[in-house]
């Protein structure tokens, strides 16, 4: 190994640095003027577009086959995946997505249905969607279930849609307009809260990093319409208060919302219903196997209690004898109406019941309980050289450490994290959650082998002993090894450059 790689480094004539190709946008590379494919010039027509319709050509390059192969190829080696290496964020759970699932997602039956087609002509796909919701309601302890919301934050507004349809219809609505929310929770849980017209109000977590019963209690009052709580929290930790809390707030008139994003801790061991939960999303996407992230592909279904079950939105299954049907009209019903378009994301739909089938009930226990074991190794193997929020305490799924080992050394937790990818490591999730200064949030999931840990372990160890060493250079620097180096951040997110041009 090299101690100083970049005084071995030079300019290439090229622009590629061996396998690691440089590959400019395709508008430098394309022709507009030319296309590979061929295409016999459209028959006479009127244009329905109206002032829409184009008045120039579109100016799309054209390849070849070869160039437009070798162009997405290159770019996909630009970047990191889960079937490239350990994906370490935080609240994310981005873990191996069995090739299996995928497959039955293909399937032509499957893949191949559309929205919009009679449900005559689709039986396989209401079974499916009313087999998947038993297992969610099995595993979830609930007693109602709602697909139709596309992601995490829907399925908040979802399972708050349900609350405020509940509060109304004990004409409490309009007196109990607050949200108890954890200072730690995703940023969606008080956005989906105030776009609704409730109220957040922050509750602090202890020294431990939990909620304590003492401090919801304080809290309530004829305001509060709910509280939205994560368990496993977003420090790692379990809510040992969880069934008190639960309490608490039902003898004072609210409603209890766990926010579904950490279940891969859970799921199989612990059921949410038992813990007094009133309505839940779940990230199948995250939980039971999607390749996600960039903004999708997602999927939120709510689990409701049967307090709520009244509430739940249309279209919702409903079985009579052999035949299941997608009811999608709320009149005559307590349902607070259609929540979206269609009926939720059927993909993920298939690809998450691939994923439970394939795992049984007693599968899906060990993948949480590996979860957990994952992240705990981590902690212990690093617990000696980084430093831990809420002292050395067993986590769930991911573990959390601040920054304060590196103190002194001139090393941000930024620098830190840009240091991994030189090292061939997506960085861990940083800078949250914010209660923590300098958060580092590490979640290996159970895809992850020993080997694979004790890899990622040696390498945060190495560089932990090199800041210390007062190598800042190193992290400053850092990464020198990734397609576009250092970025300055801020100015991307400030003045990002969205629409390629000549000039």
């Amino acid at each position: 190994m090299l101690d100083h790689p970049e005084d071995f480094s030079f300019a290439t004539v090229s622009g590629n640095r061996g396998l690691d190709q440089e590959e400019p946008p395709i508008f430098e590379i394309g022709r507009p003027e030319t296309t590979g494919v061929d295409m016999e010039e459209p028959a006479p027509f009127a244009s329905r577009l109206g002032d829409l319709e184009r008045k120039r050509p579109i100016g799309l390059p054209g390849l070849s086959e070869p160039e437009a192969m070798r162009h997405y190829v290159r770019l996909s080696r630009m970047n990191y995946s889960i079937d490239a290496g350990l994906y370490p964020l935080g609240s994310c759970t981005m873990k191996h997505n069995p090739r299996l699932d995928e497959k039955m997602a293909r399937l032509e039956g499957f893949a191949d249905i559309h929205p919009l087609q009679p449900q005559s002509t689709t039986p396989g796909a209401l079974a499916l969607m009313e087999e998947l919701s038993r297992w969610l309601l099995a595993l979830t302890g609930m007693s109602a279930i709602a697909l139709s919301p596309k992601a995490g934050a829907h399925g908040e507004l979802c399972g708050l849609m349900a609350i405020k349809a509940a509060l109304e219809a004990r004409g409490e609505a309009d007196a109990r307009k607050t949200i108890l929310i954890p200072q730690s929770a995703h940023g969606t849980n008080p956005a989906s809260a105030a776009l609704l017209g409730f109220r957040p109000r922050a509750i602090e977590a202890g020294t431990d990093g939990v909620v304590s019963e003492e401090a919801v209690a304080a809290a309530l009052g004829p305001d509060v319409a709910a509280i939205m709580l994560t368990n496993p929290n977003t420090c790692g930790l379990f809510e040992r208060n969880v069934v008190a809390i639960a309490r608490r707030v039902r003898e004072a008139g609210g409603y209890f919302y766990c926010d579904g994003a950490n279940f891969n801790a859970i799921a199989g061991v612990a059921r949410p219903g038992d813990m007094g939960v009133d309505a839940m999303h779940l990230n199948l996407h995250k939980t039971f196997s999607t390749p996600h992230g960039g903004g999708g592909p997602g999927s939120g279904p709510v689990v409701l209690s049967q307090r709520l079950a009244p509430f739940a939105p249309v279209p919702f299954l409903l079985r009579d004898g052999e035949t299941i049907r997608l009811v999608e009209d709320a009149g005559g019903t307590q349902s607070l109406g259609r929540l979206t378009a269609f009926h939720g994301q059927f993909g993920t739909f298939v690809r998450a019941l691939a994923y439970i089938l394939s795992h049984g009930s007693d599968g899906l226990a060990q993948a949480s309980r590996d979860a957990v074991l994952s992240a705990n190794y981590l902690r212990a193997a690093l617990r000696d050289v980084m430093t831990q929020p809420y002292g050395d305490r067993a986590c769930m799924h991911e573990v959390l450490f601040d920054d304060a080992f590196l103190e002194g050394t001139g090393v941000t937790t930024l620098d830190f994290a840009k240091a991994m990818i030189d090292e061939g490591f997506h960085p861990m999730t940083i800078y949250f959650p914010l209660v923590v200064h300098g958060a580092m949030l590490i979640e290996p999931t159970e895809s992850e082998s020993k080997r694979s840990l004790d890899l990622f372990v040696t390498t945060l160890r190495a560089l932990v002993a090199s800041a210390k060493r007062g190598e800042t250079g190193r992290f400053t620097r850092a990464p020198r090894y990734a397609p576009r180096r250092r970025l300055d951040e801020t100015a991307a997110a400030r003045k990002p450059v969205l629409r390629w041009s000549a000039g």
